[in-house]
């Protein structure tokens, strides 16, 4: 792309936004006011907002090779404390999607340098599930497989913080597990039971 229509652009959407509201940066200037956390991956044809439908104000977005939420990651455990905490969403999203490089990366033996800590999470999720996934005979499927499990790994991550854990009780918070099906641009919620992961894992994960 040339960066040149890049501000081009910038400009034929200012003048878009005024034409239909005059005061449409006064106001995006006043703050924001987000109801949706949505933790989604890096990749370049996945545009969060694009894929929702939302504006500009709607959605709090971090996003990182994979959709990963990792305890010892401090950029995003920085946004999910902020969301949480002081732009109080009502949701939480996990979105995957199939055909994610960083899933498919994860699964190979090559040595990736500084990214082999970061896809070693994604092993993990293998190792955790492997007999499920070892069945599935065709590649691709174990890997879309993979993608929908790494999700739901993720949103377990997510509910073991103090912070979720205690807008869960307090507020209702709610989390979700979605997969964008980049072959025909659905959102496939996975309908993750995240009350019973929840129960599941207090013993163990509770923080008061």
């Amino acid at each position: 792309m040339n960066l040149k229509t890049v501000f081009d652009n910038n400009k034929v959407w200012i003048q878009n936004k005024l034409d239909s509201n005059p005061n449409y940066f006064e106001e995006l200037a006043d703050g924001q006011n987000p109801e949706l956390l949505y933790i989604g991956c890096s990749d370049s044809r996945v545009t969060a907002e694009e894929l929702m439908g939302a504006a500009p104000g709607e959605v709090f977005v971090h996003r990182n090779i994979a959709n990963m939420v990792i305890s010892i990651d401090l950029n995003v455990m920085s946004v999910i404390n902020y969301a949480v905490n002081e732009l109080e969403v009502k949701h939480v999203i996990v979105c995957g999607h199939y055909a994610c490089g960083g899933v498919k990366a994860a699964m190979q033996s090559a040595d990736l340098g500084i990214l082999n800590p970061w896809l070693r999470n994604i092993r993990d999720v293998y190792r955790i599930h492997r007999v499920e996934l070892n069945a599935i005979e065709n590649e691709d499927n174990r890997y879309d497989r993979l993608v929908e499990l790494n999700v739901q790994e993720q949103c377990v991550n997510l509910i073991k913080t103090a912070a979720v854990q205690k807008a869960i009780r307090d507020r209702g918070l709610v989390v979700h597990g979605w997969v964008f099906d980049i072959h025909s641009g659905k959102l496939i919620d996975l309908e993750i039971d995240f009350v019973k992961y929840l129960e599941d894992i207090q013993e163990i994960y509770h923080l008061d």
